[in-house]
């Protein structure tokens, strides 16, 4: 695939007004959310979650694209229609989690580093197959007593730039995940600091590996306060710290930023990136890609009842894009207003 056609891709993820849902947890993950609101952690059962949420009528109106899981991908509806065919009919670009996860990093205590590099070419080859055009890969910065490591952040940053470079032999879009924590009792001062010098580790490595930024989609945490370290900030606060530190440290040619929700409430993560747009224009168009910020809701509304609720509990993920889909254009109004 031609650089070109990854932009198109890429340009097309951050349309003005759209974001990405991310719905790429793994069956460990998925069976603790389905144990909060009392649902089975059966192939079923995640199956039909997962065609709740992507059948979601005019979802492509506000998400332009989703983030799969290697078991999702492959599957299909009740009807048999693949998930993949669901999503493209309703203008949604299939995406892919390629990464294995966090392990811990060797020789540094607290530190860990994300794998699944080994036999990645051939699984993008075959995802690209399935109907893939995005990827995502997430590395992990914790923040605590003398670390991050300068070694930690640079195993993260090539392990991404790897990544994203055999993502784009494939013709598939990269998004690189570097995901500063919010644990912690950091200021957000130190959340700031470290966030931009990962950043400038991530875009070395990936200039170092020939990745080409027109091609690549950045899912960037926002600056904000540990969550243990009583400091509150508002929402003026987070949006001015997260706009600096990307102005810094993001070429301006990249297509397009979206955030992680990362343990913020559905509320603030909507409220942040409305005052982000607000401050306006900016280098690039700034997005979502939010997981339990789009879902939360609706695993709760669905999970009382698995057959009649499903319209109801789409209703809100309606919803959810919807308000995120304007604060991507900082139109969004609070409830509170």
């Amino acid at each position: 695939m031609s650089i070109e056609q990854l932009a198109e891709t890429a340009q097309a993820m951050v349309a003005a007004g759209k974001g990405i849902i991310a719905i790429d947890e793994s069956n460990a993950t998925i069976a603790k959310r389905f144990a909060g609101v009392g649902i089975e952690n059966t192939e079923e059962n995640r199956r039909a979650y997962r065609e709740m949420l992507l059948t979601t009528p005019k979802l492509g109106d506000y998400i332009s694209g989703a983030i799969l899981y290697d078991e999702t991908i492959r599957q299909s509806t009740k009807a048999g229609v693949p998930f993949t065919k669901v999503m493209m009919d309703n203008g949604i670009i299939p995406g892919i989690k390629v990464d294995k996860g966090t392990f811990p990093l060797a020789g540094f205590q607290g530190e860990v580093v994300t794998e699944g590099l080994d036999g990645l070419r051939a699984r993008l080859e075959e995802y690209y197959k399935l109907g893939a055009r995005f990827a995502k890969w997430r590395a992990v910065i914790n923040i605590g007593d003398d670390i991050p490591s300068g070694t930690c952040i640079e195993a993260n940053a090539h392990a991404l730039a790897r990544y994203a470079a055999l993502c784009q032999e494939v013709g598939i879009v990269p998004m690189v995940e570097p995901e500063v924590l919010m644990d912690g009792e950091h200021d957000i001062q130190t959340c700031y600091e470290v966030t931009e010098v990962t950043l400038r580790a991530l875009f070395d490595a990936l200039y170092n590996h020939n990745v080409m930024l027109e091609g690549t989609i950045l899912k960037a945490s926002m600056i904000v306060p540990g969550k243990d370290s009583g400091e509150e900030a508002s929402v003026e606060d987070v949006a001015e710290n997260t706009l600096m530190c990307l102005k810094t440290a993001v070429p301006a040619i990249l297509p397009g930023i979206v955030f992680l929700s990362g343990g913020q409430s559905d509320e603030d993560a909507t409220a942040h990136l409305d005052a982000m747009n607000r401050m306006g224009p900016n280098p690039w168009p700034l997005s979502f890609s939010y997981g339990r910020a789009m879902q939360s809701a609706a695993l709760k509304i669905w999970s009382q009842d698995l057959v009649n609720n499903v319209r109801k509990a789409q209703d809100t993920v309606y919803a959810r894009a919807r308000d995120n889909g304007m604060a991507a254009l900082g139109q969004w109004k609070s409830k509170a207003a």
